[in-house]
């Protein structure tokens, strides 16, 4: 593996649009409100390699968040991910959403029994935890829960912290439980992944992590359910 000095890390998976760049020169990174991945992506990915003084042909690895979050927002990412892959050469890595979030806590100086939370809509979120010190090591697999198990985290008083939009969505249910704190992240942070994109195999293949079906396959499916 070459050495890798320009890295570009896309991140979709919330209603907010995320890019961040690594160059030999210093980082980069742009930050949108709620916003239409489709329209906003790909302009301020080209923004920033400008503001870099790059071109897509000098990317050395293409980093992208695949999920869990927003079915439309993850499909956007992706392409546009795979896509400039292809179109330079550049090496494509994957992470996801809950260990970006994990990794951003561990940043500013979060320890300990990390669960990251991301709205997932419907009343749901999806939610993985993880032992951060030193490093940040993932302690079971990325689930799809309803709001309502968030408080179940906080059960026999063991210390927690618990970060992503979805803590803010349903804050009234982790309001008060013992030993729970709440650390704010709205978004998953882009710039932790130029770290863990350098340190990632780019062998493997990068897929999407939905844990569910789309709203559109469960609304087609409730509306034809037997009555």
């Amino acid at each position: 593996m070459g050495l890798v000095v320009n890295l570009v890390v896309i991140e979709t998976a919330t209603p907010a649009c995320a890019v961040a760049l690594a160059t030999a020169e210093g980082e980069f990174d742009y930050v949108g409100g709620e916003s239409r991945h489709t329209e906003t992506l790909v302009p301020e990915l080209e923004t920033l390699l400008a503001r870099a003084g790059i071109g897509a042909q000098d990317l050395d690895r293409v980093v992208v968040d695949r999920g869990p979050g927003l079915f439309t927002g993850l499909r956007v990412g992706l392409a546009t991910a795979i896509g400039l892959s292809l179109a330079t050469g550049a090496g494509l890595v994957g992470v996801t959403s809950l260990e970006l979030l994990a990794y951003g806590a561990r940043t500013k100086g979060v320890r300990g029994r990390v669960v990251s939370c991301v709205d997932g809509r419907r009343g749901e979120v999806f939610v993985q935890s993880f032992d951060v010190g030193d490093d940040v090591r993932a302690l079971d697999e990325p689930a799809v829960l309803h709001s309502s198990a968030l408080s179940s985290y906080a059960e026999r008083g063991l210390p927690v912290t618990l970060t992503g939009d979805g803590v803010v969505r349903y804050a009234e249910v982790v309001k008060g439980l013992e030993g729970a704190e709440v650390f704010t992240q709205l978004v998953p942070p882009a710039l932790e992944g130029l770290a863990l994109g350098r340190r990632r195999d780019t062998s493997e293949v990068v897929t999407p992590l939905y844990l569910r079906d789309a709203d559109a396959v469960a609304n087609f499916t409730t509306r034809d359910a037997p009555r």
